[in-house]
């Protein structure tokens, strides 16, 4: 009996204590991000792996935690974490004063940091090394701020540089006694054979933290600190980093050319734009800048505004664009994509001091502006029916959004970014309706080429996602109040001219150039041409109608476009070698052509108002034809023309203003440029119109004064 008992009291306590521990074992709910590697990332079996979900994985056993843990994005990791819907994120998530407002952070578990680096040989181990030498940094970089905090500390010379292989060069041959750069990046760099070695302790950056809704879970963050350190001490934490930190993938990836030629937006800020000292900035400019630095290939940029990078892009006059594009299912018929590096959201917009509106089905009656060509037109057109609301289409932002402050629109939809930039830098806009996603932005090159630039560019990508690069990126541009921007009042025409004047010279100086070289060039074929029309020969003068006709027939514009992108293609297809034409030459080609065929016409007019019985006279004293144009018609025909030919010279002053189409950066372009940064459209094209004004009225009063000399 007794023995029957205690077997009975052991299979109690058995069943007991399975009971409790089964109980004891907590299920804990993790969202993280779903392609963020090499933190979160599917492998080739479609698994999710990377350094977040090993380490996650770990820190759950040794807790005892089950674990349940999603995919879903960054940004709906966080929503869901918001909502109560999962206990905790880990997700590469750089810890910040403003996310402390909302989040409860773990112990730093990643973290990035900056050192010096010297050529092999030249050991510097100490800051106090560097007085009197020559620091190399990259520009706009965690390095060069440090650099420049610590610089009247330690007494170096800082010299800055846009591009990372310039950067490294300068090193090499000498220019700069050491460098600063991201610690993994230079060591990257070590791996890959550069002479370089690292003899100091790199400073801290950033860190990365698993987080928890404020004042929820206390007893995660205490596990995940607990496990966390433990992993550190035992080693596990750094066997899981370097399972995925190994190089050898980015190692396969070779650049084919000495320098790739990237083609981009000029005025879509804060993807690019022009700050207030003329410096290209924005999300893609420095994420592209980042990537080809960490990749080691060479860029230039080239801002020729979206839709003349795309059509250089297809005409390969650029290698690849990056300008804030959709990837779409059309566009995928034309060009290869990267991996997403952005998701766009589209916000409706309304003035700050609406009321009535708070919902699309308040925009009934009313109408909405929109940008044509984008993601956004095509959700504002796809709800025109179902919610009452007329359209009106616009070709740049700054004009749509005085449409909304003068009230020709009541509402318009942008990229949301965009939007948040416009009310950053003072406009009185508000967005009273959740954004819609409408895609995301892709790094673009034509179909069928260059997928080495394709797959550097995902892989540096990748990297700078892992490293919070990519967080800082984005948040620079995003939230970012205490720029160079905002420290320059350019709400005034004084404020303006003093922070432009240099800027609009250069536009007014490209533009008084293409007007001077191509009318002098028109001038020369349009008197040849013009003295061939009233000539003896049926030949010439067939052949001179032909030529006026023709160009005569072609808007400048398209004749701009045709030469400067079909010229070049038929080249190539003729040849099979792509032949670009430079933006400039191209602009002087067709501004040349279209004002030769009008001066053609004012030579054979002057000619002709020149009496016949002239030519007549002089022919039957025995003079030659040619002698009797020379001596006797042209001087006439000459002074008959001047007003013409002056007349003719503002016009094609006016018509480079078209050549901006091609990408060339002249006055009006300028001013679109400096209306992307500051918004201030009305006074910047009023300066603009007087500016145009100045010049063609000085041209006026010279004409009248030259046609009274001749006189």
């Amino acid at each position: 009996m007794k023995k029957n008992l205690l077997i009975l009291l052991t299979v109690f306590i058995t069943l007991f204590s399975a009971t409790a521990v089964k109980a004891e074992e907590k299920v804990v709910k993790i969202a993280s991000d779903s392609t963020y590697a090499p933190f979160e990332f599917q492998d080739a079996n479609k698994k999710y792996v990377g350094i977040d979900v090993d380490l996650m994985q770990k820190i759950s056993e040794m807790n005892g935690w089950q674990l349940d843990q999603s995919f879903p994005g960054f940004q709906a990791a966080l929503d869901q974490l918001n909502a109560g819907q999962t206990d905790g994120v880990i997700a590469g998530m750089s810890i910040t004063d403003e996310r402390k407002k909302v989040f409860d952070f773990s112990d730093s578990y990643y973290a990035s940091s900056v050192v010096i680096a010297t050529k092999q040989g030249n050991q510097i181990t100490a800051y106090k090394q560097l007085n009197g030498k020559t620091v190399g940094v990259k520009n706009g970089t965690a390095s060069q701020d440090f650099l420049t905090k610590n610089k009247a500390k330690y007494g170096y010379t800082i010299k800055t540089y846009d591009e990372g292989a310039q950067l490294y060069e300068s090193l090499k041959v000498g220019a700069v006694d050491a460098i600063m750069d991201d610690e993994p990046v230079l060591k990257y760099a070590i791996n890959q054979g550069q002479n370089f070695e690292i003899n100091m302790t790199g400073e801290k950056i950033g860190d990365y933290g698993f987080a928890v809704k404020k004042g929820t879970h206390p007893e995660l963050i205490k596990g995940f600190n607990k496990a966390l350190k433990e992993l550190k001490a035992n080693g596990g934490y750094d066997a899981i980093l370097d399972k995925y930190t190994a190089t050898t993938a980015d190692t396969d990836i070779k650049p084919v050319k000495s320098d790739y030629r990237i083609a981009s937006d000029s005025l879509f800020a804060p993807f690019e734009f022009q700050n207030s000292s003329k410096k290209y900035v924005g999300i893609d400019v420095d994420l592209l800048q980042a990537i080809a630095k960490s990749q080691k290939f060479n860029i230039s940029m080239d801002f020729v505004g979206f839709q003349t990078a795309v059509d250089q892009t297809q005409a390969g006059h650029a290698d690849g664009m990056i300008a804030g594009m959709s990837i779409t299912d059309e566009r995928k018929n034309v060009f290869d994509f990267s991996d997403p590096y952005f998701t766009a959201n589209a916000t409706l917009a309304v003035k700050s001091t609406t009321t009535d509106i708070k919902s699309y089905k308040d925009l009934k009656g009313k109408t909405v502006g929109i940008k044509n060509g984008t993601a956004s037109q095509a959700f504002i057109d796809k709800n025109k029916d179902k919610y009452g609301y007329k359209v009106k289409v616009f070709d740049a932002a700054d004009t749509m959004y005085e449409s909304l402050n003068t009230g020709s629109i009541d509402a318009f939809m942008d990229d949301e970014p965009v939007v948040k930039y416009a009310i950053l830098q003072g406009k009185k806009f508000a967005t009273p309706i959740a954004p819609e996603k409408i895609g995301e932005y892709g790094f673009a090159v034509k179909k069928g080429t260059n997928p080495e630039l394709l797959a550097m560019f995902n892989a540096g990508l990748a990297k700078l996602k892992a490293n919070g690069d990519y967080d800082k990126i984005v948040e620079k541009y995003m939230g970012n109040t205490d720029s160079d921007d905002n420290k320059v009042d350019e709400s005034t025409m004084i404020g303006i001219i003093k922070n432009n004047w240099q800027q609009l010279a250069k536009g007014l100086g490209y533009t008084l150039s293409l007007t001077i070289v191509s009318f002098v060039l028109a001038l020369l074929i349009g008197v040849v041409f013009g003295l061939f029309s009233v000539s003896p020969s049926k030949f010439l003068k067939g052949f001179t109608r032909v030529y006026v006709d023709l160009v005569r027939g072609v808007p400048l514009m398209v004749l701009a476009i045709f030469i400067f992108y079909g010229v070049p293609n038929l080249i190539e297809s003729i040849t099979g070698h792509a032949s670009p034409l430079n933006d400039y030459v191209a602009g002087v080609i067709a501004l040349t052509l279209n004002a030769s065929a009008y001066i053609a016409e004012i030579v054979r007019g002057g000619v002709n108002s020149v009496p016949i019985g002239q030519m007549e006279a002089s022919r039957s004293l025995g003079i030659s034809y040619i002698k009797t144009m020379r001596r006797v018609i042209l001087p006439q025909a000459v002074k008959i023309t001047i007003p013409s030919l002056v007349n003719q010279f503002i016009i094609s002053l006016k018509d480079t203003t078209i050549i901006s189409a091609i990408g060339l950066i002249e006055l009006l372009q300028t001013g679109k440029i400096i209306v992307a940064r500051n918004f201030q459209s009305f006074k910047v094209y009023g300066l603009i119109a007087m500016i145009y004004l100045v010049v063609i009225l000085a041209l006026t009063i010279f004409a009248r004064r030259l046609e009274r000399n001749m006189k």
